[in-house]
């Protein structure tokens, strides 16, 4: 593993991931805004990609590095800062993942029975929104507690 490019101890692959998710964190605020404006073809897009490249993130990247780092001492350590974190990082983002993928479905295919669909689109978007925040914002104190010297 090669020494990232942030200035912390983070491996490369970290500071490329905590770059690409800020970068999706403001894409899907600028896939809000497409929305507010009537640009639905262009949000959903804007959102869908973002989506799908943060699926593809978590497959090859988080799940593994979770799987390796945190969850053999999970419940034992579960009190430390180091796997509190990442452990809250983890659940968080499943939820929001997992909400994600769903109003792709939901809102944007056909695939799913009428019954299953969303009507309350900005209820629902707004929700999703936030816990992709909840999620970044955790993301970012994994980070720093993983890779930033404490003095």
């Amino acid at each position: 593993m090669s020494q990232g490019f942030l200035g912390t101890t983070a491996p490369f692959y970290a500071d490329v991931v905590l770059i690409l998710e800020i970068g999706m964190g403001v894409a899907l605020l600028a896939g809000a805004l497409l929305a507010r404006v009537r640009k639905f073809r262009a949000h959903a897009c804007c959102q869908s990609t973002v989506v799908l490249l943060n699926f593809v993130i978590i497959l090859m990247l988080m799940i593994p590095s979770f799987r390796n780092h945190v969850s053999p001492r999970i419940p034992l350590r579960l009190g430390r800062p180091y796997y509190a974190l990442a452990t809250a990082h983890a659940a968080v983002g499943t939820v929001a993942e997992c909400a994600a993928l769903y109003i792709i479905l939901a809102a944007g295919t056909n695939v799913l029975p009428k019954r299953l669909r969303i009507t309350r689109y900005k209820l629902w978007m707004r929700c999703e929104l936030a816990a992709w925040w909840a999620t970044l914002l955790l993301g970012f104190a994994t980070y720093g507690r993983w890779y930033v010297p404490h003095t």
